[in-house]
């Protein structure tokens, strides 16, 4: 993957859900890019986005029938939580966010991130630019007092244990799309039935985000569906769901947000549908 690389823009024109979508629902995980000319990007970067501004993701959540969301800051800005703190104070009214907290950022600058909207830091394992796993105890003590939660973006199965040392840790823990193992394999690893086994304790909660991120599919995530069973059937009340628009550093096709959102419809009953899309959200980022 290279930092040059010129990926594809979302999808501008998106299909509407097949069901409507309960009130207050909300998206757990999107990104916004704005002009690199105002929001420059960190040298030390995995890919290098294509445009994705703020009224473009409006715009599609207006079609989707979402209410809330909550914008998760890139590794491509790297330390740099200009546009991040921008989008919030722009928005307080329906956007809630995850910083990314480092070693040597003051404890006055994650305070004011509380104040904007933020409510978790995120550790990044697999593109440059995030926190260091080695960093993670010292930053975890720190937010620990605002009741941030700890979000990850790493294969559960490459070290099966350390998701479950991050759950340890004393704060939620978040582990994002699925715990990016491929669908393939992803339902008979240690890695993911031990994520299934933490969400069923209770602290540990699972984004159903970035379906594309482990299948080769962009509609109907028929391989991925057996992933989403077994989660729901471990805990519904530890998922949420995400988009994770603009869909940055994939390979074409670039999906459609509506099928995405389908595929969720498709697998749930309205009472879970209910909690993942409404209830759930609520009690992890607006805990205040």
């Amino acid at each position: 993957m290279s930092a040059t690389h010129t990926y594809l823009p979302y999808k501008a024109e998106v299909s509407v859900p097949s069901k409507r979508l309960p009130a207050g629902a909300c998206d757990c995980h999107f990104h916004v890019f704005e002009d690199a000319n105002q929001y420059p990007f960190a040298a030390a970067r995995s890919y290098t986005p294509t445009p994705a501004p703020m009224g473009a993701y409006r715009a599609m959540t207006r079609t989707l029938g979402i209410e809330r969301a909550v914008l998760v800051h890139p590794s491509v800005y790297g330390r740099d939580h200009s546009s991040f703190e921008h989008a919030l104070a722009e928005n307080t009214s329906w956007l809630r966010g995850v910083a990314v907290v480092y070693t040597d950022i003051s404890d006055r600058q994650i305070q004011y991130w509380h104040q904007l909207g933020a409510r978790g830091t995120r550790c990044n394992a697999l593109f440059d630019g995030g926190a260091a796993m080695q960093d993670l105890p010292e930053i975890v003590a720190r937010i620990k007092p605002l009741g941030w939660h700890l979000q990850v973006l790493i294969d559960v199965d490459k070290d099966p244990e350390m998701v479950i040392k991050m759950s340890r840790f004393g704060v939620p823990l978040v582990v994002d799309h699925y715990g990016h193992v491929p669908a393939e394999r992803a339902i008979n690893s240690k890695g993911f039935n031990n994520l299934q086994a933490l969400i069923k304790e209770g602290n540990t909660w699972v984004k159903l985000s970035g379906g594309y991120r482990i299948s080769p599919q962009r509609s109907k995530f028929t391989d991925v569906a057996p992933l989403m069973q077994a989660l729901l059937k471990a805990n519904p009340d530890r998922l949420v769901w995400g988009s994770d628009w603009p869909h940055p550093s994939i390979a074409a096709p670039m999906p459609d947000d509506g099928h995405l959102i389908d595929a969720l419809l498709d697998a749930c009953g309205p009472q879970e549908i209910q909690k993942i899309l409404v209830d759930n959200p609520t009690r992890l980022y607006w805990n205040d």
